[in-house]
């Protein structure tokens, strides 16, 4: 086993083991850093199966591919074509998730301050309509938010999240380029920051 290799493995071990660790302690400090978002990215991206044959799946700095999906109303709204001019904060999410369920108020809150001219949010919910909307009908949110089956097709790995960890959120450009990606809820104030970050 080449040196690479070893290197390699301790890298994704150790990405592996904080992420565990997340779903025990919550996120940390480091996870709360690009950088510690760009680690983890791609030590996921190492051990991920390969995506389907014919998929198209976004890379940071190219662009989104084209993802046709329902509303809660069942009228297809398709990214990113639709959300197109302002920046748009894409946001994987499930009912079932309780990380999800806290960093929406930060998301809705985000989203209510953008107004008309300002960086757009849209939620995609990999969950059962009917449980979406039994869920937003008790935690309501003002942006909108399409649906989506789980599984190797699904939006948030066409995203760039191959191995599927919720909640998930992808910045996409005005121009529909993936610009960040980010792994783990938001805390209050946070959205805002991350947003305005440079690459």
């Amino acid at each position: 086993m080449g040196t690479r290799t070893i290197l390699l493995v301790a890298l994704v071990a150790g990405v592996l083991g904080v992420v565990a660790g997340l779903a025990v302690n919550g996120p940390g400090p480091l996870l709360r850093t690009e950088l510690g978002q760009r680690a983890v990215q791609q030590a996921m991206e190492a051990v991920a199966p390969p995506a389907p044959e014919g998929l198209a799946v976004a890379k940071r700095g190219g662009p989104v591919p084209t993802i046709t999906l329902p509303d809660l109303a069942g009228t297809p709204r398709t990214l990113p074509e639709d959300f197109d001019g302002r920046p748009l904060v894409v946001n994987v999410w499930a009912s079932w998730c309780g990380p999800c369920i806290e960093e929406m108020p930060e998301l809705d809150r985000y989203a209510a301050e953008q107004g008309y001219n300002g960086v757009q949010v849209v939620g995609i919910a990999l969950d059962d309509p009917a449980a979406v909307a039994d869920f937003l009908g008790r935690i309501p949110v003002r942006y909108p938010i399409l649906i989506d089956a789980p599984g190797p097709r699904d939006a948030g790995v066409q995203l760039g999240n191959p191995r599927g960890v919720l909640p998930y959120t992808a910045l996409v450009s005005a121009d529909g380029r993936l610009l960040k990606q980010r792994i783990g809820p938001f805390v209050h104030g946070e959205l805002d920051d991350w947003v305005r970050l440079e690459d």
